[in-house]
Order: structure tokens, then C-alpha cells, then sequence
């Protein structure tokens, strides 16, 4: 099988040995994005709805490198620091779905990244 690696400039760059997303046949994984401003290399720490709102373009944009978009989005793992801040993370996650919501796991966790709150990856498929 192929694997195809696809980046962007549009998300923030990684931070470590690994891409921002690997398709094999037409199935799309995406590394876990958080935070990052993609243009200024800046974390956002304005709350956790600003955070949450800046992985989800960060998201956006992996899949929009791929030809994808939410609709395609299979499966999603939500890692949160304080399970306090779940509602709104919740909140921010499902204004970016229509319908036919994607399966679903948020884990708290002890840290992330950088000291982040929050921290999402997906798996989506294409035709």
C-alpha cells in the first residue's frame, strides 16, 4: 500500500519527528493538532473556546490540503487537561459538523504539548 504525506502551511508546522497528516488509499490520519497561530508560530491562550476554535481551523486546513472536509471526518480523539472545560470544548467541536457526527473518544489528561489544553486528532476518509 501507499502512503502519501500531506502538509500545509495553512496548520502550524510540526513539532516534532512526525507530518501533519498520512494518507493510505483514502483514508486521511491526522496528527493532533493544537493551538498553534499556523502564521505567527504563537500558541492561543485566550481561554479554551479560543483554543478550541484555533485547532478546529488547524484541522481545517489539513483536510483542505487533502481535498477533505469535516463531513469526511471518521473518527475523532479529543485530549483535555481538566474534563471541567468538556462543555465547552463539546460546544466548539460541534458547530464544525453538520450531521452524521463522527465517532468519538475525549480522554483527560495530565499535560499536552507545549502546556496546551486541548488536543484533537481525526481520521477521515475520501472517495
Amino acid at each position: 500500500m501507499e502512503k502519501q504525506i500531506i502538509n500545509t502551511n495553512n496548520a502550524p508546522a510540526p513539532i516534532g519527528p512526525y507530518n501533519q497528516s498520512v494518507k493510505a488509499g483514502n483514508t486521511l490520519y491526522v496528527s493532533g493538532q493544537i493551538a498553534l497561530d499556523p502564521v505567527s508560530g504563537e500558541l492561543i491562550k485566550s481561554g479554551i473556546v479560543d483554543e478550541t476554535h484555533q485547532v478546529m481551523k488547524n484541522l481545517q486546513a489539513v483536510l483542505t490540503a487533502a481535498g477533505l472536509g469535516f463531513e469526511h471526518i471518521v473518527k475523532t480523539t479529543i485530549f483535555i487537561t481538566d474534563m471541567k472545560t468538556f462543555p465547552q470544548v463539546n460546544d466548539v467541536y460541534g458547530s464544525y459538523f453538520t450531521s452524521d457526527f463522527p465517532a468519538r473518544e475525549t480522554v483527560e489528561v495530565s499535560g499536552l504539548p507545549k502546556g496546551v489544553n486541548v488536543e484533537i486528532s481525526v481520521i477521515a476518509v475520501g472517495a
